[in-house]
């Protein structure tokens, strides 16, 4: 972001197009004044909701009878003076009043996610909080959404400000044994502080080993419908979905590519992938054959990917396909579709259990859903503490463990506080304590107008 950070912001903090209401915020120094200009010269008292007739002060024309809330610095969310305008939900009426913001002194239009950096940035929330605040405005799912609650009230922020802690008096104990090697000290200062750093390297393995539950909560569990041509993989992901997604047809390679549906599964967001039926030989060949032979690599490849495989068989062949056979493993769930047609049959496979349904006429698709929703308890289960969310933080945690290592290890106590701040450095990363700078375009380009 370029812009100036002393200019006044304004934006629409609400859908855009039509609805009962539109909430146009503004914050910075000028907040106040035009509104002074826009809603009245009577002073807006400090969060009280008051109803001003709204004016362009250029034109002279009536804006809206709208709600008017003002908030002083730093009590706000920025932590600058706000207001915010509750104005009638129609195009015309929101343009009317931005048009007016446009022309007050030292006001332009905020870029994405720059209220939340300004909030960050006055010292109103950290990192995780404001990267929580997307992950909730995105958030389609309960569990999503608590997930990103959790985190913004500071559940993550708590953990790694503890570590923080205990590592901040540990380098304290080392860099006084480094300075004051005169002063009556205690001896043996690293071996105290070894016990310290041993018990850090357990909380952070233990924190990165979360099978990345936090991760895929935020961008959605993959399970990819794998099978040989005409199992019914396509019928089964509409009958999933509820509605026509992919196409359905007796013919053999009708699904050239993956086809993608969201799901909301008790809560866990899931990406449930429609994939070409498998025929590897059909791999590599020209002519017509060759789209579905990419179809099909691209089907192998995201069976390769995929948090979970749903592999189907047609209940009415005499023998199980060989190629979806060869994908059978504990991450799996085993369907056997078409089991209402005359000469259907059960399929056995030694050490698993198939579920029968027909996607035709959704028998067995209750059973399904809830073996779904089980085999997701296991892979990305429930748990009370806080679990990483981004690549970053991961990125970082594992950055201080390996400090941390280097730190045990260390020859000369020198470089064991080196490595030991070098730690501090790589936690505060993910909180934005230190060296962040570099970071803050890429946390918040990706907000919402207004966000």
């Amino acid at each position: 972001m370029t812009a100036s950070h002393t200019d006044t912001i304004y934006a629409l903090a609400t859908p855009p197009g039509r609805g009962g209401v539109a909430v146009v915020r503004v914050s910075g120094a000028g907040a106040h004044k035009s509104a002074a200009v826009i809603a009245g010269a009577k002073p807006l008292i400090p969060r009280m909701t008051t109803l001003r007739l709204l004016r362009d002060p250029q034109q002279g024309a009536v804006i809206d009878h709208a709600m008017v809330i003002g908030f002083s610095g730093p009590v706000s969310f920025t932590g600058e003076d706000v207001v915010e305008y509750h104005l009638h939900g129609g195009p015309a009426v929101v343009r009317a009043m931005l048009g007016a913001l446009k022309n007050q002194p030292g006001h332009r239009m905020a870029e994405p996610g720059e209220f939340t950096r300004r909030a960050f940035e006055n010292g109103k929330m950290d990192l995780t909080a404001a990267e929580a605040v997307a992950d909730l405005i995105h958030a389609e799912t309960q569990l999503q959404a608590q997930q990103a609650l959790r985190q913004m009230d500071g559940a993550l922020s708590s953990l790694y400000e503890g570590w923080r802690d205990q590592l901040k008096r540990a380098l304290a104990h080392l860099e006084a044994d480094l300075d004051f090697p005169d002063e009556d000290l205690p001896d043996g200062v690293a071996e105290q502080v070894t016990p310290v750093i041993l018990d850090l390297i357990e909380d952070v393995q233990a924190h990165l080993n979360d099978n990345r539950r936090g991760e895929r909560l935020r961008d959605g569990i993959h399970i990819a419908v794998i099978g040989a041509p005409n199992a019914g993989k396509s019928s089964l992901v509409n009958a999933l979905a509820k509605r026509d997604v992919a196409i359905v047809s007796d013919q053999a390679g009708t699904t050239r590519d993956v086809i993608e549906v969201h799901l909301d599964l008790n809560g866990y967001p899931v990406i449930l992938a429609d994939t070409a039926g498998l025929r590897p030989d059909q791999i590599g060949t020209s002519g017509a054959d060759a789209i579905e032979g990419e179809g099909i690599r691209r089907a192998l490849q995201r069976a390769e990917s995929a948090d979970i495989r749903m592999l189907v068989f047609d209940a009415t062949d005499d023998t199980l396909d060989h190629h979806t056979l060869g994908l059978v493993d504990e991450n799996c769930i085993i369907v056997a579709n078409k089991a209402d047609t005359e000469g259907s049959r059960p399929v056995d496979i030694t050490g698993y259990t198939a579920i029968d349904v027909s996607a035709r006429t959704g028998q067995g698709m209750d059973g399904l859903i809830n073996a779904m929703i089980e085999r997701l308890e296991q892979v990305v289960g429930r748990r009370e503490a806080p679990s990483l969310t981004r690549a970053r933080h991961r990125d970082a945690l594992e950055q201080c463990r390996g400090h941390l290592t280097r730190a045990l290890a260390a020859p000369l106590p020198e470089l064991m506080a080196e490595d030991v701040r070098l730690a501090l450095r790589a936690l505060g990363r993910i909180t934005g304590r230190v060296d962040v700078e570099d970071l803050l375009d890429v946390i918040f380009r990706d907000f919402c107008i207004g966000k």
